[in-house]
């Protein structure tokens, strides 16, 4: 049976960490179990992810409203495309936004991208297709495979809350490398992804940190 990341998934797989690492049991009897965080795969969501960079999630969230707006019916790869850099730029993007927003659609209308052979891909062929195009870095590629497409096993060791999130978990006197990151995580495996969503949830708890 497919494992994916909803909220009963997200349970069993803490339960059966929390029988390993004593240190994460205790944070789950702490602040309880997080909340299925799951988005639709697809080009809107490619699009959610170039827009949301770097952004905060009040302004990123405007943005992606005035361009469904602008797009409507549709936000589709035509309909973007058809949008002309004036209009881009008055809805938020940036000149760069707006290279990896066509880069993107372009990549879907020629056929050298499809996010729909992404379901059936390994996730490190995942990563190989994302961080082909411009604008998708390793992180997003993380975020794509953690929300979209609900893999188990991913670990973004370089995200800045989960790296809190293990600081506290572990009380380490100071944030750990990447490197150290993988290390504690290794006994997370098979659901590193799980362990990275809690440890979002964790630092809510503690964004002081």
């Amino acid at each position: 049976m497919k494992f994916a990341l909803d909220k009963n998934s997200l349970i069993l797989a803490l339960d059966a960490l929390s029988k390993k690492d004593f240190d994460l049991a205790a944070a789950v009897r702490q602040v309880g179990y997080p909340d299925e965080r799951r988005r639709p795969a697809g080009f809107q969501t490619l699009m959610h992810i170039i827009i949301g960079q770097q952004l905060s999630t009040k302004a990123g969230a405007t943005i992606v409203g005035r361009l469904h707006d602008a797009a409507a019916p549709d936000l589709t790869p035509e309909s973007f495309l058809a949008l002309d850099e004036a209009q881009l730029r008055a809805i938020g993007f940036s000149r760069q936004k707006i290279l990896y927003g066509r880069g993107l659609s372009e990549a879907i209308l020629d056929g050298s991208f499809s996010p729909h052979e992404l379901e059936s891909m390994a996730d490190e062929g995942v990563l190989a297709a994302l961080t082909a195009l411009k604008g998708f870095g390793r992180w997003s590629a993380e975020m794509y495979l953690l929300f979209s497409l609900g893999r188990p096993d991913v670990w973004p060791a370089d995200d800045l809350a989960v790296r809190v999130g293990v600081q506290q978990l572990k009380k380490l006197d100071e944030r750990p490398g990447t490197k150290e990151m993988d290390a504690i995580a290794e006994a997370w495996r098979p659901y590193r992804g799980a362990a990275a969503i809690f440890l979002w949830h964790y630092y809510k708890k503690f964004p002081e940190l």
